[in-house]
């Protein structure tokens, strides 16, 4: 059993959990994740390793509120335990030998680049992130990312923080301008992750895509998170999760995330109502 030793709401949907899990957090690198099931009635879902304390033994992890599992998941408090919880899992990301790299996070999957973000910097490269959310009240980690960045911007879609507009807007608007990465990391909605590519590839800068977002089983034998990538298939879970986003064909993926979506909202409207009476 995993002990929640604290649990934050960083917006309406979206919560951090600091979790007692001293053999992974010994291991735990940027870019992987762990599987959790929070109960026995909760269903094996892969969330990634949003921060680490190796000294504490302590594991971080930031999901969002989006059906049956992370409702389950929520219905814990500090002091309760979580069943299963295992991990490190996944190749980690590189993060080394690079002196200027730029950090695109979207939404909810700002808490993926902050890891990555921050191991970047911890190496001494020049870190640039643009962080993108549709508004201010689902902005999450500015506080975090201003720690581990040399320039951040924010864009939103009302403008009601940083400033209005789309994270490729900002992007390209440093590209114009003559900033020269050695990388490009984009994390977030495959949409997103999508029109970073096509930009980036016009400016011929390499561009890493983390596909978390597919991700079920987290073990490659669901098959749920396969995609192509240079017209192979790959698992995004165990030959991932960070992949060449210009070899990646989006199209495909975007068309496989959403096979389960009505499915997830039927099991989430028949069953989530009772959980939270009823789980603890």
């Amino acid at each position: 059993m995993y002990k929640i030793v604290e649990k934050e709401r960083l917006n309406p949907t979206v919560t951090k959990m600091v979790v007692e899990a001293p053999a992974i957090a010994k291991k735990a690198k940027a870019g992987q994740f762990i599987i959790l099931r929070s109960h026995e009635m909760g269903e094996r879902i892969p969330l990634t390793v949003a921060d680490y304390d190796r000294k504490k033994g302590l594991v971080t992890i930031i999901y969002q509120l989006v059906g049956r599992s992370t409702m389950l998941l929520d219905n814990l408090e500090v002091g309760d335990a979580i069943l299963d919880f295992v991990g490190p899992l996944g190749v980690p990301s590189h993060v080394e030998g690079m002196k200027r790299v730029c950090v695109v996070g979207g939404g909810v999957g700002c808490a993926i680049a902050y890891p990555t973000a921050k191991a970047l910097y911890d190496n001494g490269t020049e870190v640039t992130v643009i962080t993108g959310f549709r508004n201010k009240d689902l902005e999450i980690l500015r506080d975090e990312f201003e720690a581990v960045s040399h320039h951040m911007y924010t864009m939103s879609d009302d403008g009601t923080v940083g400033e209005k507009g789309l994270v490729t807007n900002k992007l390209q608007e440093l590209l114009d301008a003559g900033e020269i990465f050695d990388e490009v990391i984009a994390i977030g909605p495959l949409v997103m992750m999508k029109f970073v590519c096509q930009l980036t590839k016009q400016y011929d800068v390499k561009t890493t895509v983390s596909m978390n977002p597919i991700m079920i089983d987290g073990t490659g034998m669901c098959g749920c998170c396969r995609l192509s990538v240079n017209n192979e298939m790959k698992f995004a879970c165990v030959d991932g999760p960070d992949f060449d986003g210009h070899q990646v064909d989006f199209d495909e993926a975007i068309a496989r995330s959403r096979q389960y979506a009505d499915f997830e909202a039927k099991a989430c409207e028949k069953d989530c109502h009772l959980f939270h009476k009823e789980v603890r």
